[in-house]
């Protein structure tokens, strides 16, 4: 077999796929039928082939400037990788982003990045491109081109017409927006420079295998399932197998059913994922499942959770899974997607700190009489160099102390989109002693013997009497002390009352269905969370507000929208079920409005208002 060069950008890749191994699958998606999951499949070849036709449809359809960005529309299908790839073999810059699904928020949520990026065309299936063409007009960008592709789109379209654009290192691949980004989007401006330093970060520190097999559910726009379970596969000559986040929360055992199926090697979920798995996934499901393909399980995009990890390996050890096939990381899209991550053969590392030791911003180890904090590793950093840095001094911070993580290396996104003044503070960021150059994250973490802890986000964390706390170490003890608070259904965040200047914590939990709705109930749920919190994180009088499943906003990976949660609850839009506030917090809320007439089907109680 010829010596297969390693690609320098992803056209490389997948030209070099689809001489060596034409036949290939580059992709297999699992469409829901009634019968099950139905498999489609994609050859390096037929994929070549097709980037080729929206290329060079897109060379011949664009309306107005060809170096205006990409914008792709696309539900979770195979059609949105032929876009994406059409992008780069046409040498323009593509931007993934969510086709909503509800009516009335089809396009209004994407109207930010449209203003955003100046969008020159785009990229969507025949059945959405009359709706999508009229929004452009309405918006006023008669000169965007609206294109469907797919079959019968593209037919007659001579895929030879197609020549290879000249690409630089330093050109934009592909811009990525922030998750749920509408009215102030940022878009992450990735070269192919960066993602071709990631993509070898990614199979460096994985020791990703030519040919691998990859499995997901991820959304196809998000970071890690668009970088990481998407294009590394195709990086290394692999095959990527791919369902919807639709079918595998319906049904858990989707994903472990497809690593099953395919012989899977390499995968990936935000925490919940995971948790998902060990809750929902039933003894006759798993009955017969082999795991024992998997090599690589990366936990990201979401806080970490040593309990979640500790189940997951004990749940599923008896269908093969290997402990060592979990691995935590670290990433974010500003430095492409992976920072950090540890070897995939050996066992993820804890560690047990003093709770009131991290609370002032130290790891130390504790003692057995005394309150602690379980932190899980996120591995040594790849091709990036992490500092850690006092946000306020600047200063860089010694090993095992917590600051502000900062980054600097070839991975290191060029900036946001047409946000100068931002990026020349948040990615050329120096030191108090002159370093330059380096990426702040916004997120708090310490380096201890080379790995990485990430511990929280500056802008959440919660300042009280001299203490920093975490928002998710709070929200995890309320969920785990008792049956009727949902996991992960929850957030908390600090409202500040400007007469005292004092600032005050909230808790939002979302409410089971099942644990009953009446006031006495809530009220003694609050008195039990109030006195929860007073225990064990010295906090009295927090104020406890209580809404029903389906409430907690959330980005695509599953994090928790603390800041969007806080804004919702200060302009009084969240759908209460009963809440117990402190005079100060309920003064910084809007006066309600005139209570509607009660109706047989929503009952109203004293203390409590139903949505």
């Amino acid at each position: 077999m010829p010596h297969q060069p390693d690609p320098r950008t992803l056209t490389d890749a997948v030209r070099t796929g689809a001489d060596h191994h034409p036949d290939r699958a580059a992709f297999v998606y699992l469409h829901e039928d009634g019968l099950g999951m139905r498999p489609e499949e994609l050859s390096y070849a037929e994929l070549d082939r097709r980037a080729r036709v929206v290329a060079a449809r897109l060379r011949h359809a664009s309306k107005g400037d060809p170096s205006r960005p990409v914008l792709l529309l696309y539900p979770p299908t195979l059609d949105f990788v032929t876009a994406f790839l059409g992008c780069f073999y046409a040498g323009r810059t593509a931007i993934p982003a969510p086709l909503p699904d509800e009516p009335g928020e089809r396009l209004a949520r994407v109207s930010g990045i449209l203003q955003d990026a100046k969008v020159g065309a785009v990229l969507t299936l025949p059945q959405y491109r009359q709706a999508i063409g009229a929004w452009l007009v309405a918006s006023g960008e008669q000169d965007v081109a609206c294109l469907a592709t797919g079959p019968g789109e593209d037919d007659g379209v001579d895929p030879d017409l197609w020549t290879p654009p000249k690409v630089r290192g330093g050109d934009m691949a592909f811009l990525q927006y922030s998750s749920g980004s509408t009215s102030e989007p940022k878009g992450v401006m990735v070269t192919h420079a960066n993602l071709a330093a990631n993509q070898e970060a990614i199979r460096s520190a994985m020791k990703t295998p030519k040919g691998v097999v990859a499995g997901s559910w991820l959304p196809l726009y998000h970071d890690m399932g668009l970088i990481g379970m998407t294009l590394q596969p195709l990086w290394v000559g692999g095959t990527s197998v791919q369902m919807s986040p639709i079918s595998f929360v319906k049904q858990p055992s989707r994903w472990l059913r497809m690593i099953h199926d395919y012989r899977v090697e390499g995968t990936a979920s935000p925490n919940f994922g995971y948790e998902l798995c060990v809750r929902r996934v039933s003894e006759e499901q798993s009955a017969g499942l082999d795991l024992s393909s998997l090599r690589v399980a990366l936990n990201g995009a979401e806080p970490v959770r040593a309990d979640t990890l500790r189940a997951f390996i004990r749940r599923f050890a008896g269908n093969g899974l290997r402990p060592e096939a979990v691995l935590p990381c670290y990433g974010l899209a500003e430095n492409t997607l992976l920072v950090s991550g540890d070897d995939p053969d050996a066992p993820y590392l804890e560690l047990t700190v003093d709770a009131q030791a991290l609370e002032q911003d130290e790891l130390r180890p504790t003692r057995t009489d005394r309150p602690s904090r379980t932190l899980v590793s996120c591995g040594r950093p790849k091709d990036t160099e992490i500092l850690i840095v006092d946000p306020m001094t600047l200063r860089e911070l010694p090993s095992g102390q917590v600051g502000e993580i900062w980054l600097r290396g070839p991975s290191v996104a060029a900036g946001y989109w047409n946000r100068s003044a931002l990026t020349a503070e948040t990615f050329q960021a120096a030191t108090a002693d002159g370093r330059a150059g380096h990426f702040r994250t916004g997120d708090l973490g310490a380096l201890l013997d080379g790995q990485l802890y990430v511990t929280g986000r500056i802008k959440e964390m919660l300042i009280q009497h001299g203490r920093n706390l975490y928002p998710q170490d709070i929200e995890q003890a309320v969920q785990e002390s008792g049956e009727a608070f949902r996991r992960g259904g929850g957030a908390v965040f600090g409202v500040t009352d400007e007469s005292s200047d004092r600032a005050h914590v909230v808790v939002v939990q979302e409410i089971r269905a099942r644990a009953g709705g009446d006031a006495e109930s809530l009220a003694a749920l609050a008195s039990s969370v109030q006195a929860l919190l007073s225990r064990q994180f010295q906090l009295a009088a927090v104020n406890v507000v209580f809404v029903r499943q389906g409430v907690i906003r959330k980005t695509t990976s599953g994090k928790t929208q603390r800041t969007l949660m806080r804004r919702l609850f200060l302009d009084g839009a969240l759908p209460v079920l009963h809440q117990r506030l402190q005079p100060a917090v309920a003064a910084l809320l809007p006066a309600p409005g005139p209570a509607p007439e009660p109706t047989a089907a929503e009952p109203t109680a004293a203390g409590s208002t139903r949505p």
